[in-house]
C-alpha cells in the first residue's frame, strides 16, 4: 500500500482534544478542558438560519461571503476595532480555523520559518507541519507574566523566518498584550519584512485595557487578521469565521478559497450577519458571566494555594500544577481525569513552555467549574508553586 505523506505524518496531534475524547467516554466528569461557551445563540440568531434552511437557500455562496454578512463584518470592523477595509478584503472562512490556515497557506512555502507563540494555540504548529513549513516556537515565561521578550524573538529570525503570529487576547493564556507591545512587533516585523497572522478571536472579552487590532497598526500592508463567530456569539458548531487580508487580493483568495472550501453555507453566513448586525446584549452579558466566573475561580484557586496568571482576555484561567505533575503534566491530566472525573487541559499540548500547566475554561456553568477546580491537589506547604514571577499568588 503508499505510505501516507511523511510531512503529515509528522504532524502533532491536539493534546486537548486527546483529553476531550477520553472524558466523552467517562459518565459524569466534569469537562473543563475545551474552550466551548456556556451560552445559547440568541433565537432570533438560529431563527434566521431555520428560515434559510426552509426557504432552500442551500445553493453555492460567492467564494468571499455573502454580500449581506462581508457588509456587516465591514461595518462591525470600522465600529468596533477602527478599521477601514474594503469587503474585498473580507473572506469568510470555515471558522478561525480555516482563516489560521489559509493565511499560514498564502504566506508559508515548504521549509519557511513562522514564528509561534509557546504556549500557544496547538492549530498554529499543526498548520505549519501540514504545509510543509517550520513553527519556530517564541516562549511567553511566567517570569514575564507571559509577555514577549522582544530581543529574544528577534534573535530567532533567520533568512528563512516568513510570519510571525500574534495571538491577544491569548488561548491558551487568558493574557492580552498592550499596545506598545504590538506596535514593537510590528516594528520588528517590518525591520525584517515579515508577514503578521494576528488571531483576534477572544476580541470582546478582555478584562481591562480594551482589546487592540494589529491591523490598525499596519502601515505596508503586511498584517492578515482572524476573527470568529464562534466564541463571541456561541455560535461554536455553526464554522463561520473570517480573515481580513492586506488590499488588492482578490483574485489570490479566489483561487485559494475555491481550492480548500469553495465557500461557506448560506444559513450559517445568513444567522453570522444577523448575530453580528444585531442586539449585542447577549454579549454583554456572556461578558460579565465570564468575568464573574474568573472572579470565583480566582478566590477558590487562591483559598487552595495554588499559582495561576490572572487572566486579561479570554475565558481562561492558566494554572500551575508543577507540584503534582511530576515533570509530566499530560500524563498527570489523565490520571487526574480517571481518579478525580475532571478533564483539563495539559499546558503540554501548547508547547514545551506548558509543562507544569493547565488550561481551564471558565465558560462553564459555575458549580461545575469550582467543584472541579475544588478537586485539583492543592499546593504543598513548602510553596513549591508559589511565588515564581508574575502569576499569582
Amino acid at each position: 500500500m503508499p505510505e501516507i505523506a511523511a510531512h503529515v505524518e509528522r504532524m502533532p496531534g491536539s493534546g486537548v482534544r486527546h483529553i476531550l475524547e477520553r472524558a466523552l467516554r467517562q459518565p459524569g466528569a466534569i469537562i473543563l478542558a475545551v474552550g466551548e461557551p456556556g451560552e445559547l445563540v440568541r433565537e432570533e440568531v438560529r431563527a434566521v438560519a431555520a428560515q434559510a434552511w426552509h426557504a432552500g437557500d442551500l445553493r453555492y455562496a460567492p467564494n468571499g461571503g455573502i454580500p449581506l454578512l462581508r457588509e456587516a463584518i465591514r461595518d462591525k470592523l470600522t465600529r468596533e476595532n477602527g478599521l477601514d477595509v474594503d469587503v474585498e478584503q473580507i473572506w469568510v472562512t470555515v471558522g478561525a480555523t480555516q482563516a489560521l490556515h489559509m493565511a499560514m497557506a498564502v504566506t508559508l512555502g515548504r521549509g519557511d520559518e513562522v514564528l509561534v507563540p509557546d504556549p500557544g494555540y496547538t492549530t498554529f504548529t499543526m498548520n505549519a507541519h501540514l504545509l510543509q513549513a517550520m513553527p519556530v516556537p517564541y516562549r511567553l515565561r511566567p517570569e514575564r507574566a507571559f509577555q514577549p521578550d522582544l530581543a529574544e524573538l528577534e534573535a530567532l529570525i533567520t533568512p528563512q523566518t516568513r510570519a510571525v503570529i500574534v495571538n491577544t487576547p491569548s488561548n491558551p493564556l487568558g493574557s492580552t498584550f498592550d499596545r506598545p507591545t504590538l506596535e514593537a512587533m510590528m516594528a520588528l516585523a517590518h525591520r525584517h519584512d515579515l508577514w503578521v497572522i494576528s488571531d483576534e478571536v477572544y476580541e470582546r472579552f478582555t478584562w481591562g485595557a480594551p482589546h487592540v487590532s494589529v491591523h490598525t497598526l499596519d502601515q505596508d500592508g503586511r498584517v492578515l487578521s482572524v476573527f470568529s463567530t464562534s466564541k463571541t456569539y456561541a455560535m461554536t458548531g455553526a464554522r463561520v469565521g473570517w480573515l481580513v487580508t492586506p488590499p488588492g487580493w482578490r483574485s489570490t483568495m479566489l483561487r485559494v478559497q475555491e481550492s480548500l472550501v469553495s465557500c461557506v453555507d448560506a444559513p450559517s453566513q445568513r444567522a453570522a450577519a444577523a448575530a453580528i448586525s444585531g442586539d449585542q446584549s447577549d454579549v454583554a452579558r456572556a461578558a460579565d458571566h465570564y468575568r464573574d466566573n474568573l472572579a470565583a475561580a480566582m478566590a477558590q484557586l487562591d483559598a487552595q494555594g495554588l499559582r495561576y496568571l490572572p487572566p486579561t482576555g479570554a475565558f481562561y484561567l492558566w494554572i500551575d500544577v508543577s507540584h503534582a505533575s511530576g515533570g509530566d503534566v499530560t500524563a498527570w491530566c489523565e490520571r487526574f481525569l480517571e481518579e478525580a472525573g475532571v478533564a483539563v487541559a495539559p499546558g503540554r499540548a501548547f508547547g514545551a513552555s506548558g509543562e507544569g500547566w493547565i488550561r481551564v475554561c471558565v465558560a462553564s456553568d459555575r458549580a461545575s467549574l469550582l467543584e472541579g477546580l475544588s478537586r485539583l491537589p492543592a499546593a504543598s506547604e513548602s510553596g513549591s508553586a508559589q511565588g515564581a514571577g508574575s502569576p499569582h499568588p
